[in-house]
């Protein structure tokens, strides 16, 4: 019994998957910047934008300020700082600062940091959202790597780790032994009531 519950505790914080645009299709639509203000220093090959929002089809990002090696998305990394919010069909990511790497011209991954991080993915039965001092976002891969203090909810039930993996491609939470740190980690379910539709 214990043992199904635990089951039922992960599957719960599983995401259903959806159908949305690969990266490959992402890669035809045009990317569009929108800035308050630019900097671009010819000279040394480094571009500022403030108040800077970059959108390709559904998948946004915004920030105070960004700064790039160029204008370009075929093979580039950009920082993004300041209420840093990445927005796609897989998820939503909020942070402080985030490195986003652009290649074939469509966001490929996204490494955010804050204090904390967070992530969120919201789809027709429940909400699943994730905290942690790092979220990696690889979008290709379809995976959110959390680490430091990493915790993931759906709402009700709750993982606690130093190292958790969600993949939306396999619907998983994924919590290795190797790379806890020696420290357990936390499930926590929350009871049904008795009066609960089971699944």
């Amino acid at each position: 019994m214990a043992a199904s519950r635990l089951s039922l505790g992960l599957a719960l914080l599983c995401l259903a998957s959806s159908v949305v645009a690969q990266p490959a299709e992402r890669s035809s639509l045009p990317i569009t910047v929108e800035a308050a203000g630019s900097d671009f220093d010819y000279k040394n090959g480094r571009v500022v934008l403030r108040q800077v929002t970059i959108v390709q089809g559904d998948t946004r990002v915004r920030a105070q300020q960004a700064t790039a090696t160029g204008l370009e998305f075929e093979n580039s990394s950009w920082l993004f700082e300041g209420d840093v919010s990445i927005e796609a069909p897989e998820g939503s990511l909020a942070s402080q600062s985030a490195s986003v790497r652009f290649l074939d011209n469509t966001i490929q991954r996204a490494e955010v940091e804050g204090t904390p991080a967070s992530f969120e993915r919201v789809d027709e039965t429940r909400t699943v959202s994730g905290r942690a001092a790092r979220i990696d976002y690889d979008l290709v891969a379809g995976t959110v790597r959390l680490t430091g203090e990493a915790w993931i909810s759906d709402g009700e039930n709750e993982i606690v780790g130093s190292a958790l993996v969600y993949s939306i491609a396999e619907q998983r939470v994924l919590a290795e032994a190797a790379e806890q740190g020696g420290q357990p980690v936390r499930i926590t379910i929350q009871p049904r009531s008795l009066e609960d539709p089971q699944p």
